[in-house]
């Protein structure tokens, strides 16, 4: 038995059922219409093929899914359908499956959007090329901080402005990059000779190589010694020297440090030149930057700008300044024995107490015609085991907020010391390069180095000294990669420099921003006229804080909220008075 299929039309005009008149009367018997099939509503009727509704693209499928429910027409082909189903139109009321956005399908399945106006596309791209714009600006300034500070940190825009105002009336003479800095050596012929000795010097109290965090001194204040800082035109050793033609360059071991480590070196400073006939002297200006000791020169974190913090690059150095010169002189044995030498102190009057200091006049031969004698200093001396005096130079490094620094000393000290000096070496190079080699200058036998740390983060007049370490300036000039002969062939370039330069006066000035310095020719009488702002009576300073430490900080606190409200409040208090005695 087989399947019959009925009759089928057969239209030879095209595809389809033929017209109505060329079709037969009948259907195999039945009644002349379209065979009826009954239906449900919620059944899914299409088409089967149509070609001009939905245009093949992206929305070709979800047009089609819509279709499925589009009875529009029916009436056309469906004879037996109700009126109201002309506009009868079902509604899917399901909400549509939820896809993890950025989900394996999620590209694919996400609905197609209406195109933006134009005026918002515009505002859109803006919005991202601000926003790209932005980036670049941010990655250059990155770069850009990094490069002015050499890989090492450097300085906040504070501390980028110029140790010295350039007037236009100035006119450059030289321009030296630190990369040619360098590649210079150059090694001194003979040792140096001691030309003259004078001041004294007390004995190193061995106590304080004991003294660890757990069991610290208190840092006392020395009020009654006298520090000087002359420089060389004013001193009058060099001046007699001078006159009897002794060398023909002459100089301070601050000066010539300051020049030596001038590649370390990242805020600015000066040093003012003279030619006098055929001898140059290298001095500093009054207030110079190089009478006061910086902190986290070389960090990459910049200091605050405000001169009022405590934490300002300018507080702190007056606070580095100031604890230096009272550790130098606490930790020498106070039993009134001295070491004396061929004369006094030539900067303190008759009935003036001097710190301990012992000023060494040395000369190098450079060449053959040209020597370098240069006034050096010694803090300290100690004998031995073999009984034999050494001389001493002594430092201290100073802990403002172990927050900073990211070192806390009085927890490192004792079991990692080597990372605690690891990062004041990243944190001040320049200090620590300099400080070496005023020790080889010198020709100190050890470098005591102290380190001195606030009792409380906010409280920056009471500290407290944590630990006293040993080196021979040669092991730790190695150690900290100075190279001597580099440091002398630095000198040497600009001694010969300045030799071929005319009678007159001259001033060195370490870039601000560029690793470069500058030589200018000033006029005559420049720098002669400069005001230096004298530090306040004692009886107008503020008290210095109590000893309590809880009371120091509820008392800072208390002054802060005052100076927020429109109250000021001096501060300078003991700090200021540290560098008192820098004057000459």
């Amino acid at each position: 038995m087989g399947f019959d299929v009925g009759f089928v039309p057969y239209n030879p005009d095209g595809w389809g059922p033929p017209d109505a008149s060329a079709a037969p009367a009948s259907l195999g018997g039945g009644s002349v219409s379209v065979p009826f099939a009954p239906f449900s509503r919620s059944d899914k009727l299409g088409r089967i093929a149509d070609w001009t509704r939905n245009p093949p693209g992206p929305g070709a499928f979800a047009a089609a899914r819509d279709t499925v429910f589009d009875f529009a027409g029916l009436e056309d082909s469906v004879g037996l359908a109700s009126a109201d189903d002309a506009s009868f139109r079902l509604v899917d009321g399901k909400p549509p499956p939820r896809h993890p956005r950025f989900g394996p399908r999620w590209r694919f399945q996400q609905r197609p959007q209406l195109p933006q106006r134009r005026d918002e596309e515009v505002e859109a791209r803006r919005r991202e090329a601000e926003k790209e714009r932005a980036r670049r600006d941010r990655h250059w300034q990155q770069n850009r901080r990094t490069h002015h500070q050499f890989n090492r940190g450097g300085p906040s825009s504070s501390s980028a402005k110029s140790s010295v105002d350039i007037q236009p009336e100035w006119s450059v003479k030289e321009q030296i990059p630190f990369s040619s800095f360098s590649k210079l050596s150059f090694a001194v012929a003979d040792q140096p000779e001691d030309l003259l000795v004078c001041g004294a010097v007390e004995f190193y109290d061995r106590a304080f190589d004991r003294v660890t965090p757990r069991a610290e001194r208190r840092l006392e204040r020395f009020k009654s010694r006298n520090f000087f800082k002359v420089t060389t035109t004013d001193d009058p050793v060099i001046r007699r020297l001078a006159e009897n033609d002794t060398a023909t360059v002459f100089a301070t071991d601050t000066i010539l440090a300051a020049l030596m480590c001038a590649p370390r070196s990242v805020q600015s400073w000066d040093i003012v030149i003279q030619r006098v006939g055929n001898k140059l002297f290298f001095d500093k200006r009054d207030g110079s930057q190089l009478d006061l000791l910086t902190v986290n020169e070389t960090a990459q974190e910049p200091l605050p700008e405000a001169k009022e913090d405590i934490n300002s690059a300018h507080s702190l150095a007056v606070e580095a300044t100031y604890v230096n010169q009272n550790f130098s002189q606490q930790v020498l044995l106070r039993n009134g024995e001295k070491v004396t030498f061929d004369e006094p102190n030539p900067f303190a009057t008759e009935g003036e107490e001097a710190a301990s200091v012992a000023y060494r006049y040395r000369r190098w031969k450079l060449d053959d015609e040209t020597s370098l004698v240069a006034r050096c200093e010694v803090h300290a001396v100690n004998t031995d085991p073999r009984g034999e005096r050494q001389f001493l130079t002594i430092n201290a490094l100073n802990e403002f907020d172990p927050k900073v620094t990211g070192v806390d000393w009085r927890k490192k000290l004792e079991t990692q010391r080597g990372a605690v000096l690891a990062t004041e070496l990243k944190n001040n190079a320049n200090k620590l390069a300099r400080w070496t080699a005023q020790a080889l200058l010198a020709g100190a036998d050890m470098m005591k180095l102290g380190y001195v740390s606030r009792l409380h983060p906010r409280d920056h007049y009471n500290h407290s000294i944590l630990s006293v370490i040993g080196y021979k300036p040669r092991d730790f000039a190695a150690q900290i990669n100075l190279n001597t002969a580099n440091m002398w062939g630095i000198v040497k370039s600009i001694v010969d420099v300045c030799m071929k330069l005319g009678e007159g006066k001259y001033v060195l000035v370490k870039d601000p921003v560029k690793p470069q310095v500058r030589l200018y020719e000033v006029p005559n009488d420049a720098f002669e006229n400069d005001y230096v702002e004298e530090p306040l009576p004692e009886e107008e300073q503020v008290r210095p804080f109590s000893e309590d430490v809880d009371a120091t900080a509820q008392e800072m606190d208390a002054a802060a909220e005052a100076e927020a409200t429109g109250t000021t409040a001096g501060a300078d208090g003991d700090a200021g008075k540290g560098v008192e005695a820098t004057a000459a």
